[in-house]
């Protein structure tokens, strides 16, 4: 995984700096300690499970440049289907010397964790993932897959951490799950009689997004992905470059969402903090950290672009000071998030029983970017053939202004960027005929400034996503309806002083915070997490000789039935303040817009809610 050399190394530092070292440790110390990551639910708030089923447990040794580890699996005798929820639990444990490593979990090649490991110390550290994973239920239930994980590490004289792993499965019957979903009162007595007719089409009516609570999983998961044999990620190196697969759609599709999952390594691991390609000729720097701080991802179907995403820039345990991340890491390093992209409007495109080329691109990337989707597809089991077609088709260019100006290593940098698209598309299927309309946009911006020649720099960032989802019958009434926003405000601020001894001091001060809504018929989810943190290090060579830090976090969760609220603080790698509650602070009652029904076209109740990378040692 690449280093922070954006903030304190090549383009900070005069040109007599270029040889500055790309990875850092602190000194060990200190007892056995768990990590975290802050989310929703809390692992002592869930029920005890119906049964258990480990599925992986391997140690990771000197596994560079060697095939991904593979495990065969079968669904579990013991705790026959149906489930109500299945959760996938990741345990780690580490001691030595190590860096951070990205790793990610498949079966059949379909991608269910995308994961990077803590960097461990002396005496040691564990960590425990908990990711839902009841939408890839079609495919847990099937028997004779491997399972296969990648995780590449290195172990030698001086990089001694073994990254020991354990994947157990957890499922749950419908009598065992905390919170059953419950659904609006008056969506019980207004079903669509056209619907109601057939029990096995009943799956059109549930609300697109929200998987586990009101939404049956896909009936079949179809991975675009690479071959495994170095893992099933592609790997972007250069803009230029699009990976992609071949893949039949079954004929009697009738909706298909693709879930995309990225990361960013390399030059491009802090592509938030690239400078473009003229600063770094002009200063006649060596670094290939370039092309600027924008990047976008997006999907192709037969090379039309039908999706895009532009993600949240997560912070490995390593990145910007690494005396950050411990014991509470970043948001998104455990799991990294996945993005949804509903592909329906474009089934009157791959229904006709042949093969397709899905493929996936970053826009302005460079190496290197780990990517691979997974289609989700909902199938009519009442028809053999859907008939589809697009109806309107909006998608121009993202609209990209750039502005610079620096003298010498100091300067300004502004990127401003949107877009916005809409797709329409009909499909006749057994419950009759379904239009779905997808409108989605964003805005981008990005400023970054150099001082000091080049010693001071600040990186301000701002995204704002938008997306709607809306289906309706052929007589032109809603059946479902999804709303999403998304911001993604980053701000950094790094100076560095460089000592006549070679050492130097990293002074850093980061803030960054995912803010989601989500409505859903009567279905209302909002999380808000954010991460402050300030410190400073002392470096020489590969080292960080002693430094101090301390990051708070503030989570929230609140949907219709929970209303849940986190506040952690960490200080030189120790917790020193914990505290949740299910009570929250501020609630306020809220209605959604008049006009908006739920997923049965009855309008909706009002709903309670609440607002350089170093590697240490």
């Amino acid at each position: 995984m690449g280093t922070f050399l954006c903030l304190i190394l090549l383009l900070l530092f005069t040109p007599f700096s270029k040889s500055q070292p790309e990875r850092f440790r602190r000194p060990s110390g200190g007892a056995r300690q768990e990590y975290f990551e802050v989310g929703y639910p809390p692992s002592s708030h869930d029920p005890p499970p119906s049964c258990t089923h480990r599925i992986l447990h391997h140690s990771f040794a000197h596994t560079i440049d060697l095939p991904p580890y593979t495990t065969p699996y079968a669904p579990p005798t013991r705790c026959p289907a149906p489930w109500s929820r299945v959760v996938l639990l990741f345990h780690a444990r580490c001691k030595g010397e190590q860096y951070d490593r990205i790793a990610a979990l498949w079966l059949a090649g379909v991608e269910l964790l995308r994961t990077s490991t803590a960097e461990p110390t002396a005496a040691g550290i564990f960590w425990n993932i908990r990711k839902d994973v009841t939408k890839y239920s079609s495919l847990l239930l099937q028997p004779n897959l491997d399972l296969t994980m990648m995780l590449e590490n290195v172990v030698n004289g001086d990089f001694t951490g073994v990254y020991h792993v354990t994947v157990t499965l957890l499922f749950y019957n419908q009598y065992s799950v905390r919170v059953p979903f419950v659904p609006c009162p008056e969506a019980l007595n207004s079903v669509n009689p056209i619907i109601r007719s057939s029990s096995r089409s009943r799956s059109l009516l549930q609300e697109p997004g929200f998987s586990g609570v009101t939404e049956s999983p896909a009936d079949l998961i179809i991975p675009i992905s690479d071959d495994g044999r170095r893992g099933f990620w592609f790997t972007v190196e250069e803009e230029k470059r699009s990976c992609s697969r071949k893949i039949r759609i079954p004929r009697n599709t009738y909706r298909a969402v693709l879930e995309l999952y990225v990361s960013f390594h390399g030059n491009d691991e802090f592509w938030y903090s690239n400078p473009p390609n003229s600063y770094i000729t002009a200063n006649g720097l060596d670094t290939k950290r370039g092309n600027g701080a924008y990047r976008e991802v997006y999907v192709t179907i037969d090379g039309q672009v039908v999706g895009w995403e532009v993600p949240f820039p997560v912070i490995f345990t390593g990145g910007i000071n690494p005396l950050f991340w411990e014991p509470m890491v970043a948001i998104g390093a455990f799991d990294l998030p996945s993005y949804d992209i509903e592909l329906t409007p474009f089934l009157g495109k791959v229904l006709d029983g042949k093969d397709h080329v899905f493929g996936i691109g970053v826009v302005k990337g460079i190496s290197y970017w780990l990517v691979n989707a997974n289609l989700h597809l909902w199938l009519d089991h009442d028809s053999t053939v859907v008939h589809a077609n697009p109806v309107v088709h909006h998608s121009p260019e993202t609209s990209i202004e750039r502005q610079e100006e620096f003298k010498g290593l100091d300067g300004a940098f502004d990127i401003d960027a949107e877009k916005e698209t809409q797709f329409t598309g009909w499909v006749i299927t057994s419950a009759g005929n379904l239009t779905t309309t997808v409108s989605q946009g964003f805005s981008f911006k990005n400023f970054m400034k150099f001082q000091r020649n080049g010693s001071l720099k600040t990186v301000k960032q701002k995204f704002k996503a938008k997306k709607k989802v809306k289906v309706i019958d052929g007589r032109g009434e809603s059946i479902t309806r999804l709303k999403v926003r998304r911001r993604y405000p980053l701000r950094v601020v790094t100076n560095t002083q460089q000592f006549h001894d070679g050492t130097y001091r990293v002074v850093t001060d980061i803030s960054h915070s995912v803010k989601e809504k989500y409505v859903s018929g009567c279905f209302v989810k909002s999380i808000n997490n954010e991460q402050n943190s300030k410190g400073w290090m002392e470096v020489k060579g590969h080292s960080v000789l002693s430094g101090q830090a301390s990051t708070t976090q503030n989570y929230s969760y609140v949907d219709r039935v929970t209303c849940y609220s986190r506040n952690v603080a960490a200080a030189n790698g120790l917790i020193v303040a914990d505290n949740s509650t299910f009570v929250c602070a501020h609630c306020e009652e809220t209605s959604p817009p008049s006009e908006s029904r739920n997923s049965l076209g009855v309008n909706k109740q009002g709903s309670s809610t609440c607002e350089g990378k170093y590697h240490k040692a």
